[in-house]
């Protein structure tokens, strides 16, 4: 008989279940992972909620792109891992209780890190875009938007050697920017009274580098504003929603850099995974105090529409498995 396992599908916009599908078996060169828990993103929030795009059912936990487990069976041809590795991966259908990664798209967990959950996939993203963004020490950096994102860079930076002036609506956001190592915090209300804090703190030379992490019209304009005369604008919100309208004039005349900061080369994002790992398991980077809600895979819908309105005190929420 075929081995069964609960996984969540989207049959319509935000109508999720969690039902019983067929336990998927490892293919040449692929693991199976038994999962702890995955990670919920921000980008999970407009497919949940459909899209013109969208068909309808979706697949056994799709969206879930932020998975950690512990391998349970390997295809023909594996090398450099095992059963019984425990694992961050990256793969797409991890709001389930099993998932498939290729064997050269997971990474092993030290045991520094037994126990502790491991959303690897934005951890490496942070890594990602923290090398694109190439900051040096006695820079002045804006980050625009303090999540989960945004705090882990605003520590990769602080520690860098940068001053980070963190934007950001709430009020306990800008409050954890300053716990993650943020000199300056800046509410997020007022257009053209932001710039004018941020010209007053670097003595109106503006930011060298300014990190866009909303995903939004308004942050990215606010952000190119904030770039000083050659200075570079990284853009690591994720833009999903249609078209964006930028200020080439204002890009142009300050001559700057723009940077999309999404990587799309496995092998990058294995690298920005794998010192992900290293970042934590050193102490580098603690995101225990970032993973502010969990749930179970039977309110995975919960879990989503918790990242989209952000409730008091939310950072990122996991959906974790017994």
């Amino acid at each position: 008989m075929t081995e069964t396992m609960q996984a969540a599908v989207l049959n319509g916009p935000a109508a999720m279940a969690v039902t019983q599908v067929a336990r998927p078996e490892p293919g040449a060169g692929e693991v199976r992972v038994r999962l702890e828990g995955c990670g919920v993103c921000a980008s999970n929030v407009e497919p949940y909620e459909g899209q013109p795009w969208s068909t309808f059912p979706g697949d056994a936990g799709g969206l879930g792109h932020e998975g950690w487990g512990v391998i349970d069976a390997v295809g023909d041809g594996v090398t450099g891992v095992m059963i019984g590795d425990r694992v961050a991966t990256l793969a797409g259908r991890s709001f389930a209780e099993y998932d498939i990664a290729a064997a050269d798209a997971v990474a092993v967990l030290p045991p520094e890190m037994a126990g502790k959950p491991f959303p690897g996939e934005p951890l490496g993203c942070a890594m990602n875009i923290f090398r694109r963004a190439d900051i040096h020490a006695g820079q002045t950096v804006a980050i625009v938007g303090i999540g989960f994102l945004g705090a882990v860079l605003t520590r990769l930076a602080t520690d860098a050697g940068a001053q980070v002036i963190a934007i950001s609506r709430r009020q306990s956001s800008l409050d954890l920017a300053r716990a993650f190592g943020a000199a300056e915090t800046i509410v997020m209300d007022d257009h053209y009274r932001i710039i004018e804090d941020v010209k007053a703190i670097t003595g109106e030379g503006l930011c060298e580098r300014v990190i866009e992490a909303v995903g939004k019209q308004w942050p990215l304009d606010l952000a190119g504003e904030l770039v000083g005369y050659g200075g570079k604008l990284i853009v690591a919100g994720y833009h999903q929603d249609g078209p964006r309208q930028v200020s080439m004039q204002m890009w142009n005349w300050k001559g700057i850099d723009v940077i999309n900061a999404h990587e799309r080369d496995p092998a990058v994002n294995m690298r920005g995974l794998r010192e992900a790992v290293d970042a934590v398991a050193s102490g580098r980077i603690d995101p225990a105090p970032l993973y502010t809600h969990r749930y179970p895979l039977a309110r995975v819908a919960e879990a989503i529409e918790a990242t989209r309105d952000k409730p008091d005190g939310f950072v990122k929420a996991l959906v974790t498995y017994e």
